[in-house]
Protein backbone atom coordinates (compact mmCIF):
# COMPACT_ATOMS: atom_id res chain seq x y z
CA UNK A 1 0.00 0.00 0.00
CA UNK A 2 1.43 3.39 -0.62
CA UNK A 3 2.37 5.24 2.15
CA UNK A 4 1.02 8.87 3.03
CA UNK A 5 3.25 11.76 3.44
CA UNK A 6 2.93 13.19 6.67
CA UNK A 7 0.91 16.52 6.84
CA UNK A 8 3.24 19.40 8.60
CA UNK A 9 0.78 19.28 11.67
CA UNK A 10 3.51 20.36 14.31
CA UNK A 11 3.54 24.15 12.87
CA UNK A 12 -0.76 24.08 13.04
CA UNK A 13 -0.76 22.47 16.69
CA UNK A 14 1.96 25.04 17.39
CA UNK A 15 -0.42 28.02 16.65
CA UNK A 16 -3.47 26.59 18.51
CA UNK A 17 -1.50 25.94 21.64
CA UNK A 18 -0.44 29.30 21.61
CA UNK A 19 -4.30 30.52 21.26
CA UNK A 20 -5.56 28.33 23.65
CA UNK A 21 -2.86 29.49 26.17
CA UNK A 22 -1.30 32.83 25.54
CA UNK A 23 -2.99 34.43 22.65
CA UNK A 24 -5.83 36.25 23.89
CA UNK A 25 -5.62 39.86 25.87
CA UNK A 26 -4.99 40.19 29.54
CA UNK A 27 -7.52 41.29 31.88
CA UNK A 28 -9.63 44.59 30.70
CA UNK A 29 -7.94 47.44 32.10
CA UNK A 30 -10.68 49.64 33.81
CA UNK A 31 -9.95 52.95 32.19
CA UNK A 32 -10.64 51.43 28.69
CA UNK A 33 -13.95 49.05 29.44
CA UNK A 34 -17.18 50.51 31.78
CA UNK A 35 -16.17 47.64 34.18
CA UNK A 36 -14.49 44.26 35.21
CA UNK A 37 -15.66 42.19 37.75
CA UNK A 38 -13.85 39.43 39.29
CA UNK A 39 -15.05 35.83 40.29
CA UNK A 40 -12.85 33.83 42.48
CA UNK A 41 -13.37 29.99 43.33
CA UNK A 42 -16.55 29.39 45.49
CA UNK A 43 -18.00 32.70 43.82
CA UNK A 44 -21.00 32.35 41.64
CA UNK A 45 -20.34 33.22 37.94
CA UNK A 46 -23.63 33.82 36.98
CA UNK A 47 -24.15 36.53 39.93
CA UNK A 48 -21.34 38.30 38.12
CA UNK A 49 -23.27 38.28 34.83
CA UNK A 50 -26.36 39.14 36.43
CA UNK A 51 -24.74 42.44 37.50
CA UNK A 52 -23.00 43.16 34.67
CA UNK A 53 -24.10 45.79 31.83
CA UNK A 54 -23.11 45.85 28.17
CA UNK A 55 -19.14 46.52 27.87
CA UNK A 56 -18.07 45.11 31.11
CA UNK A 57 -15.89 41.66 31.34
CA UNK A 58 -16.70 38.86 33.72
CA UNK A 59 -13.03 37.71 34.60
CA UNK A 60 -13.28 34.44 36.28
CA UNK A 61 -9.63 33.41 37.96
CA UNK A 62 -8.44 29.48 37.83
CA UNK A 63 -11.15 27.25 39.52
CA UNK A 64 -13.87 24.49 39.39
CA UNK A 65 -17.30 26.24 39.21
CA UNK A 66 -20.11 23.76 39.42
CA UNK A 67 -22.86 25.92 37.44
CA UNK A 68 -24.66 26.50 34.26
CA UNK A 69 -23.95 30.18 33.17
CA UNK A 70 -26.78 32.12 31.17
CA UNK A 71 -25.68 35.37 29.44
CA UNK A 72 -28.61 37.07 27.70
CA UNK A 73 -26.34 40.68 27.75
CA UNK A 74 -25.15 42.24 24.45
CA UNK A 75 -21.62 43.07 24.27
CA UNK A 76 -20.28 41.12 27.40
CA UNK A 77 -16.91 39.17 27.98
CA UNK A 78 -16.19 35.99 30.07
CA UNK A 79 -12.47 35.56 29.93
CA UNK A 80 -11.07 32.62 32.25
CA UNK A 81 -7.50 32.04 32.84
CA UNK A 82 -6.78 29.01 30.30
CA UNK A 83 -8.32 25.68 30.96
CA UNK A 84 -8.01 25.96 34.46
CA UNK A 85 -11.33 27.54 34.93
CA UNK A 86 -13.59 25.22 34.53
CA UNK A 87 -17.47 25.40 34.27
CA UNK A 88 -18.87 21.91 34.98
CA UNK A 89 -22.32 20.43 36.05
CA UNK A 90 -22.87 20.64 40.58
CA UNK A 91 -21.96 17.44 41.69
CA UNK A 92 -25.53 16.95 42.66
CA UNK A 93 -27.57 17.95 39.41
CA UNK A 94 -30.44 19.39 39.24
CA UNK A 95 -33.95 16.96 39.18
CA UNK A 96 -36.70 19.79 39.32
CA UNK A 97 -38.18 21.49 36.11
CA UNK A 98 -37.87 24.97 38.02
CA UNK A 99 -34.19 24.46 39.42
CA UNK A 100 -31.81 26.45 38.13
CA UNK A 101 -31.96 28.98 35.17
CA UNK A 102 -32.60 28.08 32.00
CA UNK A 103 -29.10 26.68 31.11
CA UNK A 104 -28.74 24.36 33.40
CA UNK A 105 -32.50 23.10 33.18
CA UNK A 106 -31.87 22.21 29.16
CA UNK A 107 -28.42 20.44 30.49
CA UNK A 108 -25.84 22.98 28.82
CA UNK A 109 -23.25 24.27 30.54
CA UNK A 110 -22.73 27.91 29.19
CA UNK A 111 -25.71 29.53 27.60
CA UNK A 112 -25.97 32.82 25.11
CA UNK A 113 -29.35 33.28 24.37
CA UNK A 114 -30.91 35.71 22.19
CA UNK A 115 -33.73 35.23 19.50
CA UNK A 116 -33.85 35.07 16.00
CA UNK A 117 -35.69 38.95 15.91
CA UNK A 118 -33.51 40.37 18.60
CA UNK A 119 -30.10 38.28 18.93
CA UNK A 120 -27.91 38.88 21.67
CA UNK A 121 -24.63 40.69 19.92
CA UNK A 122 -21.04 40.46 20.18
CA UNK A 123 -20.29 38.56 23.23
CA UNK A 124 -17.02 37.05 23.81
CA UNK A 125 -16.13 33.58 25.78
CA UNK A 126 -12.28 32.93 25.52
CA UNK A 127 -9.77 31.08 27.47
CA UNK A 128 -11.95 28.57 29.54
CA UNK A 129 -12.86 24.97 29.86
CA UNK A 130 -16.73 23.74 29.82
CA UNK A 131 -16.87 19.65 30.60
CA UNK A 132 -18.97 17.52 32.02
CA UNK A 133 -22.89 18.53 30.96
CA UNK A 134 -25.52 15.76 29.42
CA UNK A 135 -25.91 18.35 26.64
CA UNK A 136 -24.11 21.33 25.00
CA UNK A 137 -20.98 22.63 26.77
CA UNK A 138 -21.01 26.10 25.17
CA UNK A 139 -24.68 26.48 23.55
CA UNK A 140 -25.87 29.66 21.43
CA UNK A 141 -29.39 30.70 20.26
CA UNK A 142 -29.92 33.92 18.27
CA UNK A 143 -26.19 35.65 18.43
CA UNK A 144 -24.83 37.67 15.99
CA UNK A 145 -21.08 38.27 16.35
CA UNK A 146 -20.39 36.20 19.16
CA UNK A 147 -16.77 35.05 19.16
CA UNK A 148 -15.61 32.05 21.17
CA UNK A 149 -11.83 31.41 21.33
CA UNK A 150 -9.12 29.71 23.04
CA UNK A 151 -12.25 27.28 24.53
CA UNK A 152 -11.55 23.67 25.46
CA UNK A 153 -15.06 21.64 25.19
CA UNK A 154 -14.59 18.10 26.43
CA UNK A 155 -16.98 15.12 27.79
CA UNK A 156 -20.14 17.24 26.90
CA UNK A 157 -22.96 14.74 26.50
CA UNK A 158 -23.87 16.25 22.78
CA UNK A 159 -22.25 19.00 21.65
CA UNK A 160 -18.95 20.66 22.55
CA UNK A 161 -19.88 24.18 21.21
CA UNK A 162 -23.17 25.14 18.91
CA UNK A 163 -24.63 27.31 17.45
CA UNK A 164 -28.03 27.89 16.26
CA UNK A 165 -29.65 30.85 14.27
CA UNK A 166 -27.18 32.87 14.90
CA UNK A 167 -24.72 35.09 12.42
CA UNK A 168 -21.56 36.37 12.01
CA UNK A 169 -19.90 34.31 14.64
CA UNK A 170 -15.85 33.65 14.73
CA UNK A 171 -15.16 30.06 16.64
CA UNK A 172 -11.58 29.99 16.52
CA UNK A 173 -8.62 28.54 18.06
CA UNK A 174 -10.84 26.52 20.53
CA UNK A 175 -10.76 22.40 21.10
CA UNK A 176 -13.17 20.10 21.27
CA UNK A 177 -12.89 16.36 22.42
CA UNK A 178 -14.51 13.10 23.67
CA UNK A 179 -18.21 14.92 22.83
CA UNK A 180 -21.09 12.46 22.37
CA UNK A 181 -22.13 14.23 19.04
CA UNK A 182 -20.11 17.01 17.15
CA UNK A 183 -17.01 18.56 18.44
CA UNK A 184 -18.36 22.24 17.04
CA UNK A 185 -21.80 22.59 15.95
CA UNK A 186 -23.65 25.06 13.90
CA UNK A 187 -26.89 25.34 12.49
CA UNK A 188 -29.98 26.84 11.54
CA UNK A 189 -32.13 24.57 14.24
CA UNK A 190 -30.73 21.26 15.48
CA UNK A 191 -34.59 19.69 15.06
CA UNK A 192 -37.48 20.02 12.58
CA UNK A 193 -37.57 21.04 8.84
CA UNK A 194 -36.18 24.76 8.08
CA UNK A 195 -34.84 26.64 5.36
CA UNK A 196 -31.34 27.24 6.01
CA UNK A 197 -30.16 29.99 7.57
CA UNK A 198 -27.79 32.76 5.95
CA UNK A 199 -25.19 33.02 8.95
CA UNK A 200 -23.40 36.07 6.68
CA UNK A 201 -19.77 34.62 7.26
CA UNK A 202 -19.42 32.61 9.98
CA UNK A 203 -15.85 31.02 10.50
CA UNK A 204 -15.34 27.56 12.15
CA UNK A 205 -11.46 28.35 11.92
CA UNK A 206 -8.28 26.63 13.98
CA UNK A 207 -9.68 24.33 15.78
CA UNK A 208 -8.35 20.67 17.12
CA UNK A 209 -11.35 18.42 16.78
CA UNK A 210 -10.56 14.80 18.30
CA UNK A 211 -12.49 11.94 19.85
CA UNK A 212 -16.09 13.35 18.61
CA UNK A 213 -18.57 11.20 17.15
CA UNK A 214 -18.13 14.10 14.72
CA UNK A 215 -15.60 16.46 14.28
CA UNK A 216 -17.90 19.49 12.46
CA UNK A 217 -21.48 19.50 11.74
CA UNK A 218 -22.91 22.13 9.27
CA UNK A 219 -26.55 21.89 8.84
CA UNK A 220 -29.08 24.13 7.49
CA UNK A 221 -26.80 27.08 7.01
CA UNK A 222 -24.99 29.15 4.46
CA UNK A 223 -22.51 31.51 4.19
CA UNK A 224 -20.35 29.58 5.99
CA UNK A 225 -16.47 28.67 6.16
CA UNK A 226 -14.60 25.87 8.02
CA UNK A 227 -10.81 26.54 7.48
CA UNK A 228 -7.38 25.57 8.95
CA UNK A 229 -8.57 22.65 11.75
CA UNK A 230 -6.98 19.77 12.69
CA UNK A 231 -9.36 17.19 12.55
CA UNK A 232 -8.43 13.58 13.63
CA UNK A 233 -9.88 10.63 15.50
CA UNK A 234 -13.42 11.39 15.37
CA UNK A 235 -15.59 8.74 13.93
CA UNK A 236 -16.61 11.53 11.09
CA UNK A 237 -14.76 14.42 10.23
CA UNK A 238 -16.72 17.34 8.44
CA UNK A 239 -20.46 16.85 7.94
CA UNK A 240 -22.03 19.37 5.88
CA UNK A 241 -25.77 18.62 5.88
CA UNK A 242 -29.20 19.56 3.78
CA UNK A 243 -32.15 18.71 2.67
CA UNK A 244 -35.16 19.85 0.73
CA UNK A 245 -35.43 23.13 2.28
CA UNK A 246 -35.34 25.87 -0.65
CA UNK A 247 -32.62 27.28 -0.76
CA UNK A 248 -30.33 24.75 0.25
CA UNK A 249 -27.59 24.48 2.46
CA UNK A 250 -24.78 26.19 0.77
CA UNK A 251 -22.34 28.66 -0.60
CA UNK A 252 -20.03 27.43 1.93
CA UNK A 253 -16.44 26.76 2.13
CA UNK A 254 -13.93 23.83 3.45
CA UNK A 255 -10.57 24.44 2.97
CA UNK A 256 -6.93 24.27 4.18
CA UNK A 257 -7.96 21.76 6.72
CA UNK A 258 -6.36 18.70 8.33
CA UNK A 259 -8.48 15.45 8.46
CA UNK A 260 -6.98 12.62 9.44
CA UNK A 261 -7.95 9.03 10.42
CA UNK A 262 -11.78 9.70 11.91
CA UNK A 263 -11.85 5.99 12.71
CA UNK A 264 -13.70 5.40 15.81
CA UNK A 265 -16.86 3.23 15.66
CA UNK A 266 -19.60 4.84 16.27
CA UNK A 267 -23.23 2.42 15.77
CA UNK A 268 -26.08 3.30 13.71
CA UNK A 269 -28.80 5.25 14.98
CA UNK A 270 -32.97 5.78 13.38
CA UNK A 271 -31.63 8.34 11.67
CA UNK A 272 -27.96 7.28 10.55
CA UNK A 273 -25.80 4.66 9.50
CA UNK A 274 -22.76 3.30 10.91
CA UNK A 275 -20.39 6.32 11.06
CA UNK A 276 -16.56 5.61 10.81
CA UNK A 277 -13.83 6.35 8.38
CA UNK A 278 -15.63 9.56 7.47
CA UNK A 279 -13.31 12.18 6.31
CA UNK A 280 -14.93 15.25 4.10
CA UNK A 281 -18.77 14.58 3.50
CA UNK A 282 -21.44 16.55 1.72
CA UNK A 283 -25.19 15.32 1.76
CA UNK A 284 -27.83 17.73 0.53
CA UNK A 285 -25.79 20.51 -0.49
CA UNK A 286 -25.29 22.77 -3.18
CA UNK A 287 -22.62 25.56 -4.03
CA UNK A 288 -20.06 24.65 -1.70
CA UNK A 289 -15.97 24.64 -2.59
CA UNK A 290 -13.72 22.02 -0.78
CA UNK A 291 -10.42 22.62 -1.88
CA UNK A 292 -6.70 22.83 0.27
CA UNK A 293 -7.32 20.08 2.44
CA UNK A 294 -5.09 17.18 3.52
CA UNK A 295 -7.09 14.13 4.11
CA UNK A 296 -5.88 10.86 5.00
CA UNK A 297 -6.22 7.67 6.71
CA UNK A 298 -9.80 7.82 6.63
CA UNK A 299 -10.87 3.97 6.75
CA UNK A 300 -14.10 2.72 7.68
CA UNK A 301 -17.05 0.29 6.39
CA UNK A 302 -19.94 2.65 6.37
CA UNK A 303 -21.95 3.27 3.33
CA UNK A 304 -20.97 6.83 4.03
CA UNK A 305 -16.52 6.08 4.52
CA UNK A 306 -13.82 7.64 2.41
CA UNK A 307 -11.92 10.74 2.33
CA UNK A 308 -13.77 13.33 0.39
CA UNK A 309 -17.55 11.86 -0.49
CA UNK A 310 -20.80 12.85 -2.00
CA UNK A 311 -23.55 11.28 -0.53
CA UNK A 312 -27.12 10.68 -1.30
CA UNK A 313 -29.62 12.80 1.10
CA UNK A 314 -32.03 10.86 3.02
CA UNK A 315 -34.77 12.66 2.15
CA UNK A 316 -33.47 12.60 -1.89
CA UNK A 317 -31.67 15.85 -2.86
CA UNK A 318 -28.80 15.61 -4.01
CA UNK A 319 -25.66 17.44 -3.94
CA UNK A 320 -25.62 19.61 -6.91
CA UNK A 321 -22.51 22.47 -8.09
CA UNK A 322 -20.63 20.84 -5.78
CA UNK A 323 -16.05 21.65 -6.71
CA UNK A 324 -13.52 19.48 -4.85
CA UNK A 325 -10.22 20.66 -6.09
CA UNK A 326 -6.57 20.98 -4.78
CA UNK A 327 -6.82 18.56 -1.98
CA UNK A 328 -4.32 16.14 -0.94
CA UNK A 329 -5.69 12.47 -0.28
CA UNK A 330 -4.22 9.36 0.84
CA UNK A 331 -4.79 5.99 2.57
CA UNK A 332 -8.80 6.28 2.71
CA UNK A 333 -11.23 3.60 2.43
CA UNK A 334 -12.74 2.50 0.14
CA UNK A 335 -11.75 5.64 -1.76
CA UNK A 336 -9.99 9.26 -1.42
CA UNK A 337 -12.82 10.28 -3.39
CA UNK A 338 -16.43 9.08 -4.14
CA UNK A 339 -19.37 10.55 -5.73
CA UNK A 340 -22.39 8.30 -4.84
CA UNK A 341 -24.83 10.85 -5.27
CA UNK A 342 -27.18 11.39 -8.04
CA UNK A 343 -26.55 14.86 -8.61
CA UNK A 344 -25.69 17.19 -11.28
CA UNK A 345 -23.01 20.17 -11.83
CA UNK A 346 -20.39 18.43 -9.42
CA UNK A 347 -16.70 18.63 -10.38
CA UNK A 348 -13.35 17.36 -9.26
CA UNK A 349 -10.00 18.88 -10.34
CA UNK A 350 -6.60 18.69 -9.41
CA UNK A 351 -6.51 16.78 -6.73
CA UNK A 352 -3.84 14.32 -5.68
CA UNK A 353 -5.27 10.99 -4.83
CA UNK A 354 -4.31 7.36 -5.28
CA UNK A 355 -7.56 5.81 -5.61
CA UNK A 356 -10.89 7.34 -6.68
CA UNK A 357 -14.36 5.07 -7.32
CA UNK A 358 -14.22 6.69 -10.76
CA UNK A 359 -11.51 7.19 -12.95
CA UNK A 360 -11.63 10.78 -13.58
CA UNK A 361 -11.80 12.21 -10.03
CA UNK A 362 -8.12 12.02 -9.31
Amino acid sequence: MPTCRTPQLAGIAAILAVGLVTGLPGPADASSSPATRVVRPGESIQKAVDAARPGDTVQILAGTYRESVLVTTSKLTLRGAGESTVISPPKTPATGATTGNACARAGHGLCVTGTAEHPVTEVRIEALTVAGSTKNGINAFGTDRMTVRAVLAKDNGQQGISQEQSTRAELRGNEARGNGQAGIFVANVAEGKVPPVETRGTVIGENRLSDNRFGVVVRRVRGLSVQSNVISGNCGGVFVVGDEGVPRVGALTVRENVVRANNKFCPATPRLDVVQGIGILLTGAEDTVVTGNRVEKNVGKSSMSGGVVLFHSYVGAPNSKITVTDNSLCGNGPADLADRDTGTGNSFARNECRVSESADKC
